[in-house]
This record gives C-alpha cells, sequence and structure tokens, in this order.
C-alpha cells in the first residue's frame, strides 16, 4: 500500500512538470518566427553637393540621394560661416535632395556638407564638403519678363520670356497664371493660351529668390471680327469684347504706335479684322485695307514689322483709278478708286468691295467684286460690271448724255458721277451698296441695289430715291446702311426733291430687305436745307437703339448739317417715323451747333458724337423715354475740325470704356486744313470724357505719329490694337510691348 502511494505521488509530481515544461514550449510555438535584429545599418552617404549662388543673401543646395537597407527619412544640412571654416553646425533637416538657406550675409563664405538619416536614427557619414560665397549686396535678383502686356484671341498662343540678373546659379523661373493654360514651359519661357475670354495675369517667380517676380497681363478677346462699317449693322461703333485694352494702361507710357503697313493709296475705307484665318501657312488674325488706288491688301494683324499676305490690285494696262478732275470735283482730291467700305462674309471668308476705274478715255466702270479671304482672287463669278444698262423707271435727271446714256422714261446708273461713298452691307445672303454723287455735279441720284451674296446677281433688286427728280445721294460721310433685327434697312439721303411718292431728298428712309419703301422721316424744313446746300445725308449719324423698357423701345438718331449749319440730331421711332409733316413727328431734335459729318457710337445708354468744330460729346439718353439729355454728361477739352469724327468704343462688356476718335482735319481733301499732317489719334474714359488718356501726337518723332489724315476715317479697335487708316499706310497703335 505505502509503495504503491509513493509511486503514485511521484508520477503526480512528474507529470506537473512535464505539463509545464510542455506549457512553456507551446507558448514558445505560438510565435511562427522569431523578432527581427534591430536595424544598425545606416544609409550611404549623400554625394555630389552642389551649392548655388541665388543672391546676396541666398546659396541653394542640391545633392544626389542616399540610399539605405530599409529606407531614407531624411537628411540633415550643417553650415559653417567663413573661408577655410571647420566649426559645422546643423540647420535644416529636409526630405527633399535641396534645400535654400536664406538670410546669409552678403560677400561672405559659406561651406556645407549634409547626411542622411533612417527611420531608426541611422546617420550616414557626411557628404563631401561644398562652398559658396554670396554676392555683393548691389547684386540683388530681379526679374523681367516680356511683352509685359498684349491681346490675344480665343487659343491663339503667346510666348513670353523671363529673363533673372543676377541669377548666378541660372536657377530660372516658377511660372504661374490666373487662367488659361501654359505648354512648353522651361525656366526661362512659357507659352499661354485661353479658350476662354477674359483678363489673365501671368507671373515669372525667382526660383533663387521667391520674393522677386514679375508679371504681364493678357487680354484674351472672344471677338468674331470687325467685318462691316462701325463694328455691326444697328452700326453703334461698339466693340464689347476689349479685354486688352483698359483706361489703365492706354496711356503715353504703355501704349502707342507699333509698326505700320505701306498702302499705295489714300485709305477712305475703314479697315476690318478678321482672327484665327487659315493664311500663309498658319492661322493668322488679319486686317483688310482698300485703297483709292484700287488696291486691296491682306495683313497680318499683330506682326512688326508688317507682314503682307497678299495685294489685289484692280488696275492693269490702259485701266487707272478715276482721275479726281474728271468728276469737276475735289471732295476726294488725288484719285478715286475705292471709297466705300467693303464688307466681309466671314462663313464663306469672303471680302466683297466696290472698285471705280477708269479704262481708256472716257470710259468709267464700277465693279462689285468677291474676293477670297485667303487669297484675294475673285469668286462666284465675280466681278459684276454695275453700267449704265441698269435703270430705274422715271423722268429725272439723266444729264446730257456725254457721259452716261439713257432712253425715254427711264434714268440709267452713271459710273463715273455716281459715288460709291456709303460703306456696304451684308445682311441675310445679300449684299446692299449704295452711292451719291462727287460735289454737286449732276447728274446723279441715290441710288441702292441688292446683290445676291453667293452670285452676284447680274440683275440687282434697285431702288432710286429720286427717280422723278434729282440728287438725294446717299453719302453719309462713309456711314453704312443700318439694318434693325427685321432686316429693315436705314439711310439717310442729302439734298434733292421730295414729294412724298417716288422723290425723297433730305429725308431718313426705312426700307425693307427688297428695297421696298416702308417709311421715313422728312424735317419740316427740307426745302431750306435743299436750297441752302445743308443735306440732312451728310451725317451717317444713324444708330438704332433698342431700350426694352422706355415707351418709344425703338428708335434711331441720325442728324446732317442742320439749319444755320447748327447739326440738327433726330431721335425717330422706328415704327412710326413721322414722314412730312406741319410739325416734325419725332421722338426729339436737338442742336448740336455744329454740322455732323460722322456717325455717332451709342454705349451703355449714352450716346457719343463729335460734330464740326465740337468737343466729342457724351449725351445720356433715356431708358424710359428715349430722349437724349439737352446738355451732356462729359464732353473732351479737345475740339475737332472739320470733319468732326466717328467715334468708336471698345469695353469688356459693361466695364472699362473707351471712346476713340480721330482728328483728322489736317488734309488738303475739300474743308480740311488745308495742310497735310498726321491724323492724331484721341482716347477718352467712356464715362467721362474730360479724362484723356492718349493722344498720339503728345509722343514726338515721326516714328510714333500716324500717317497724314484722310477725312471720314474711323479707327478698328480689336485685340488690344487700333488700327488707322490714312494717306500712306495702315497704322497700327497699342500695348507697348
Amino acid at each position: 500500500m505505502k509503495r504503491t502511494l509513493g509511486i503514485r505521488q511521484r508520477s503526480t509530481f512528474s507529470c506537473a512538470v512535464l505539463l509545464i515544461l510542455c506549457c512553456g514550449l507551446a507558448l514558445t510555438g505560438c510565435n511562427s518566427a522569431s523578432a527581427p535584429p534591430p536595424d544598425t545599418t545606416p544609409p550611404t552617404a549623400p554625394t555630389s553637393l552642389v551649392t548655388t549662388v541665388a543672391s546676396s543673401s541666398q546659396i541653394n543646395l542640391s545633392w544626389t540621394a542616399s540610399t539605405d537597407n530599409v529606407g531614407v527619412t531624411g537628411y540633415k544640412v550643417e553650415r559653417c560661416q567663413g573661408a577655410a571654416c571647420s566649426n559645422f553646425a546643423q540647420i535644416a533637416t529636409p526630405t527633399a535632395t535641396s534645400f535654400n538657406d536664406t538670410g546669409l550675409t552678403a560677400s561672405t563664405s559659406y561651406s556645407y556638407r549634409v547626411r542622411a538619416t533612417d527611420a531608426e536614427g541611422n546617420l550616414s557619414t557626411f557628404s563631401g564638403p561644398s562652398t559658396a560665397m554670396t554676392m555683393a549686396s548691389n547684386a540683388a535678383i530681379s526679374v523681367s519678363i516680356s511683352p509685359r502686356r498684349g491681346g490675344a484671341v480665343i487659343s491663339q498662343a503667346i510666348g513670353f520670356t523671363a529673363s533673372v540678373q543676377n541669377d548666378v546659379g541660372a536657377a530660372g523661373v516658377t511660372w504661374t497664371k490666373t487662367g488659361g493654360a501654359f505648354t512648353n514651359s522651361t525656366a526661362t519661357s512659357v507659352t499661354f493660351s485661353s479658350t476662354t475670354a477674359g483678363s489673365f495675369t501671368v507671373t515669372a517667380t525667382s526660383n533663387a529668390d521667391n520674393t522677386k517676380s514679375a508679371s504681364a497681363t493678357v487680354g484674351v478677346t472672344d471677338l468674331t471680327g470687325v467685318t462691316t462699317y462701325h463694328n455691326n449693322p444697328s452700326r453703334d461703333g461698339t466693340n464689347t469684347h476689349e479685354f486688352a485694352l483698359t483706361p489703365s494702361n492706354v496711356n503715353t507710357t504703355t501704349f502707342g504706335k507699333l509698326f505700320s503697313c505701306a498702302v499705295d493709296g489714300e485709305v477712305y475705307a475703314q479697315p476690318l479684322w478678321l482672327p484665327n484665318l487659315s493664311i500663309g501657312g498658319g492661322t493668322h488674325n488679319v486686317v483688310f485695307v482698300a485703297t483709292e488706288n484700287d488696291s486691296v491688301y491682306a495683313f497680318d494683324a499683330d506682326a512688326s514689322p508688317c507682314r503682307q499676305y497678299w495685294q489685289k490690285s484692280f488696275l492693269s494696262a490702259g485701266v487707272t483709278a478715276v482721275p479726281f478732275a474728271d468728276t469737276r470735283a475735289s471732295d476726294i482730291n488725288k484719285k478715286i478708286g475705292i471709297t466705300g467700305t467693303p464688307v466681309i462674309d466671314a462663313a464663306s471668308q469672303t471680302l466683297y468691295v466696290v472698285a471705280k476705274t477708269k479704262e481708256g478715255t472716257g470710259n468709267y466702270h464700277q465693279r462689285l467684286h468677291a474676293l477670297s479671304l485667303i487669297d484675294g482672287t475673285e469668286k462666284f463669278a465675280s466681278p459684276v460690271d454695275i453700267t449704265p444698262a441698269i435703270t430705274v423707271p422715271g423722268t429725272g435727271d439723266v444729264g446730257d448724255g456725254s457721259t452716261c446714256s439713257s432712253s425715254a422714261g427711264n434714268v440709267p446708273f452713271c459710273p463715273l458721277e455716281e459715288n460709291q461713298r456709303a460703306g456696304l452691307a451684308l445682311v441675310s445672303g445679300n449684299v446692299y451698296v449704295a452711292w451719291a454723287s462727287h460735289g454737286d455735279n449732276q447728274p446723279y441720284h441715290g441710288w441702292i441695289m441688292r446683290f445676291s451674296a453667293s452670285n452676284l446677281a447680274q440683275a440687282p433688286v434697285l431702288f432710286n430715291d429720286s427717280p422723278n427728280g434729282r440728287e438725294s445721294g446717299i453719302w453719309m460721310s462713309g456711314g453704312a446702311p443700318a439694318f434693325d433685327s427685321s432686316n429693315n434697312l436705314y439711310v439717310i439721303t442729302g439734298n434733292g426733291d421730295y414729294d412724298g411718292t417716288k422723290d425723297f431728298g433730305d429725308s431718313i428712309l426705312k426700307l425693307n430687305s427688297s428695297l421696298a419703301l416702308q417709311d421715313w422721316f422728312t424735317p419740316t424744313v427740307e426745302g431750306t436745307l435743299d436750297s441752302q446746300d445743308l443735306d440732312l445725308g451728310a451725317g451717317g449719324a444713324v444708330v438704332l437703339v433698342d431700350l426694352p423698357s422706355s415707351s418709344v423701345p425703338h428708335v434711331l438718331i441720325g442728324g446732317g448739317k442742320g439749319t444755320n449749319a447748327q447739326g440738327q440730331i433726330y431721335v425717330v421711332n422706328r415704327d412710326n417715323m413721322g414722314q412730312l409733316n406741319a410739325t416734325d413727328q419725332v421722338v426729339q431734335e436737338l442742336s448740336l451747333g455744329g454740322m455732323i459729318y460722322s456717325t455717332a457710337a451709342f454705349w451703355q445708354s449714352t450716346v457719343y458724337i463729335a460734330v464740326v468744330g465740337q468737343q466729342l460729346r457724351a449725351f445720356p439718353i433715356s431708358t424710359s423715354t428715349s430722349m437724349l439729355s439737352t446738355t451732356p454728361g462729359s464732353q473732351s477739352a479737345h475740339a475737332f475740325g472739320f470733319p468732326g469724327a466717328t467715334p468708336s468704343v471698345s469695353s469688356s462688356g459693361t466695364t472699362n470704356g473707351i471712346v476713340w476718335a480721330l482728328d483728322t482735319n489736317s488734309t488738303t481733301a475739300m474743308n480740311g486744313s488745308g495742310t497735310d499732317g498726321p491724323a492724331v489719334l484721341y482716347a477718352y474714359d467712356a464715362l467721362n470724357l474730360g479724362t484723356q488718356l492718349y493722344r498720339s501726337d503728345t509722343v514726338i518723332g515721326a516714328a510714333n505719329a500716324a500717317g497724314n489724315a484722310v477725312k471720314f476715317c474711323v479707327p478698328v479697335v480689336a485685340n488690344g490694337k487700333v488700327y488707322v487708316g490714312t494717306q500712306t499706310e495702315l497704322t497700327v497703335f497699342g500695348l507697348l510691348p
């Protein structure tokens, strides 16, 4: 019994020991692998440490990255100051392989060394040292950018170049922008473009000293073109898509003459502008210019020096422009070829223009041409000869037959006497052309003809405003027929017979698109105007205005020389023009104190007009009554001599309005100063014409002057530039680069 018990007790003890041992082994076996040894391997030393002097207070460091068996987590940069120094102290712990040390002392030597660290705090050995000396204190970094300002059309690329002075290490710049997109970016250059319109800022910031930068401003326009006289069919003279030119940057410091393009004759016609044209092996903005020597030019709108893409001349052996003496008048006193402003159809890439020529002895022609915008070649069976075979029934003046044949009961078109002065119009696939005379040398009548733009139909639709009488020319000082949204056409006629049935001298006429008379306004003083040579149609001030909240929502504003040469302007209800009554049935008539030989401009409920001998004036118009203020809201200090001025307005929508006007009095043409001299470009703040922003003759020197003046010229504003036609050149003004 005892032995048995002893054996059992020893067995129990042994099992307990075994159990403990087994449990211990089991616990140890719960981990599948043993814990890794600690990381004691340091990273490799950084190599290729380079120090670059950036300024008098900055040195930039860069090095080649270290490697590590686990991973480098950062670097420790140490610096010592002074030549042959050895007392290094840690100054930074960057995680990248570069560091810019700032706040240093000018003209001082600094040495650097770098080592790497990992997550366990293992440190590499130091890189080799590198030493550099900061610049002298007068060698500070500065940044400039070129161009500093400019304009572009949608998607047009503009290249910018940055220059960093005292950038010893050639660190260059970082480019930033407020919109648009960058391509081809380098440390010193970048290409900018934008698919949206607006004003954008491009900035170049020095990489060596990020406190130094330079900026440029780019106005990107979505203007689709200036393809017709005074910008649009309403003839209001506005470009509200101008984001480059503002009242703050149009001044003699930042704005001036950029370049010029030589032409072969006087430019009476307004230049026209079109963006993004495929021409000359690329895509370019192009300006088109027509001359009295019967030429049409296509110039690059932006290239300086001037780049000509093509010239189309309508002259050849035995074919010349018309000598002005042949017309027995000196209103155009050099030669007569293309006078009226052409019109462009951007969709078909066609320019329509009327050219007048003399062929042989006493043989005169006027032809309507349709030219390709790409190369100036004729299109659509062009040209169409407008000859005396074109007639209207009537008993009116046909002269003595020496230059214009006629038949009983018909009034012929006379190519010599008729002056194609008014601008052409293009509406709903039709080209409209109007005529007057040279001086008052008869026979002449006011003609309007409509041609199909697609084929220049040989049988045009006609209107003659004095078929049973005389004269009644449509000059409008170069103004083009105006059109409303229903394609009704409006013109002003000059001195001539009036009967209210067929003859409409000194009247404002409304015709439908087929040239059927719809309505008219004739002032009660029509007889006085006619007898005293006070043409109502001297002015092209036909501006169509829509004021939806007004009691008279649809008006036009027009006028001419006026009784006693006081420049009467009329506000006429387009829905009921008043015709001829004992008292004028108009919304308003207002004397301006000088004859009107111009077309007014209209922007932000304000009419801008410059009559002969008066200041450029701004007349607010009531949005409830459609009546002009009887006193100007503001006016220029400068008074414009003959022929006054046809202003143009540029703006960024409803802001940054600028009124542009040309003083063209310096000419030997009839009623001018008698001396040829440069045209003078004026720019005014549209909100206050008393604030003159710029005038071109304040910048002295022939290189800054426009060409000699041509009366009735109109400035064209597009894409940060202003285009001015003169006697010998197209002068281009803009933001100085």
